[in-house]
């Protein structure tokens, strides 16, 4: 509550500072705790906001002004092109699903579950736990805490079939979020200007990764049910790759789960390619018609380098995750990992711990699938009834997007500058393929907040989409 009346302060001054000529003052903090009807620790906690933004400037005793703009002289950075030199890929400033909102904007364009939707309580009495422990003051283990990696390592395990060898917590290597994984990975494993196969449509930070990287992709067309095995196959083949890139359960951005046989003839594939499977399992948590189905259960020759994150459904500021990693690339991604980042922060892990080992986590779990399966149903619902331009091609049975099929003829660019001057900010689904788009696309969220507001995001869609295609 604190928080969301601290936004409502500073939305409130960006507006007023936006008409105020350089140098008028601002109310006084005890105007605005009447204006706002907030406490003077949040107004003040506001005014420090503004301040950081470089918009308001404070004179001691006096009161707060806003900020004049020196024009005298602009700094010059030009030195820095030359130094700099031209980048090897084109990496965009901030993806979509990263920016940030203001309070009142429908906001379908995220990947991360609002607060209503994480066990808030058991993070914040594992923080606090974790504070007082050992972990607060000495460093982690390299590939991570000894229990955290068992436990990785026996939640993997635990969905192995008979005749295949379970991973021991040696063969763990924890993470600060599986995104730096993946950028490990394509360093230590694929390599600058060497070609990698994905699935496409796939993760956009995936895509970027690689792409910082300096990998070479090369798309594997992938439709509702996943990857056909003869075109991956084909592609092994003609590409010479011995990397591919999928996420076989509840795929961002289509919600794609692969049938079992599936699997196990994308595995075979992989197999006989000699080549490795980099298995993003990122919405493990996240079942809701169905239960995460990991390839990982059925290759233990150390084909399939699988990855799990914590980050979104335990909180997005425990940023967690771990590969399971067997045989030589163990070594060559450890090697990086120490390069990168040294060790993931030894008070993150034990609060991530302590969240996944209490009892309540499992009735946490159990409450999240009923509850995304209401949050999905109630925007497939608005859609269909107010956007029915937007096709969606399957039901996800997981993870937290709607992936919907626009008209050939939409301007997807447009549509989403429409959308967003009406405060709705949705997903363009450009950012999901590695090559050209196969078709105008939008990725919508229903993890977000305000979940009683679906429908009016909805109607702005719809209105949007039926103004261009009359």
């Amino acid at each position: 509550m604190d928080n969301d009346s601290t936004d409502r302060i500073v939305s409130g001054l960006r507006k007023w500072i936006a008409t105020a000529p350089p140098g008028a003052q601002l109310p006084s903090n005890r105007a605005l705790v009447a204006e706002y009807a907030a406490s003077p620790v949040t107004v003040a906690k506001a005014m420090r906001t503004l301040r950081g933004l470089g918009l308001v400037e404070s004179r001691t005793g006096v009161g707060t002004f806003v900020r004049a703009v020196r024009t005298d002289r602009l700094p010059d950075y030009g030195w820095q092109t030359a130094a700099l030199r031209s980048p090897h890929a084109r990496i965009p400033a901030l993806s979509t699903p990263l920016r940030s909102v203001a309070p009142d904007v429908i906001a379908l364009h995220s990947g991360y579950p609002v607060g209503d939707l994480l066990p808030e309580r058991l993070v914040r009495s594992a923080l606090t736990r974790a504070a007082r422990g050992e972990a607060a003051v000495n460093p982690a283990p390299a590939p991570g805490r000894p229990d955290l990696q068992a436990w990785f390592a026996q939640e993997l395990a635990e969905t192995f079939g008979g005749g295949v060898t379970a991973p021991t917590a040696r063969e763990v290597i924890v993470l600060p979020g599986s995104q730096s994984g993946l950028s490990s990975i394509f360093r230590a494993l694929v390599g600058f200007g060497q070609p990698m196969l994905i699935e496409s449509p796939s993760y956009w930070g995936a895509i970027l990764a690689a792409a910082q990287c300096g990998v070479r992709l090369v798309p594997v067309p992938s439709g509702p049910h996943g990857p056909e095995p003869e075109e991956l196959s084909r592609a092994f083949a003609e590409t010479g790759a011995r990397v591919f890139y999928a996420q076989p359960n509840f795929a961002n951005p289509t919600g794609a789960q692969w049938h079992p046989d599936l699997a196990a003839q994308i595995l075979e594939v992989v197999r006989s390619h000699g080549a490795f499977l980099i298995e993003d399992d990122w919405a493990h948590d996240f079942g809701i018609d169905s239960t995460a189905r990991p390839v990982a259960a059925s290759d233990d020759a150390g084909h399939v380098i699988y990855l799990r994150s914590l980050t979104k459904s335990v909180s997005p500021s425990i940023r967690v995750a771990a590969m399971v990693v067997r045989g030589p690339a163990r070594d060559r991604l450890l090697a990086d990992r120490g390069a990168e980042s040294m060790y993931v922060s030894g008070l993150l892990q034990a609060a991530a711990l302590d969240v996944v080992t209490q009892p309540a986590w499992r009735t946490h779990l159990r409450g999240l699938r009923q509850q995304l399966r209401v949050r999905r149903d109630l925007l497939i619902a608005a859609v269909a009834e107010h956007a029915p331009g937007a096709r969606l091609e399957q039901v996800p049975r997981g993870g937290l997007h709607l992936w919907l099929r626009l008209p050939d003829a939409t301007n997807l660019q447009r549509l989403v500058r429409d959308c967003e001057a009406e405060s709705v900010l949705v997903a363009a689904g450009n950012e999901w393929f590695p090559a050209e788009p196969s078709g105008p696309y939008l990725r919508l969220n229903f993890c977000g907040p305000d979940p009683q507001r679906f429908a009016e995001g909805a109607r702005i869609i719809g209105r949007a989409l039926a103004g261009q295609l009359g």
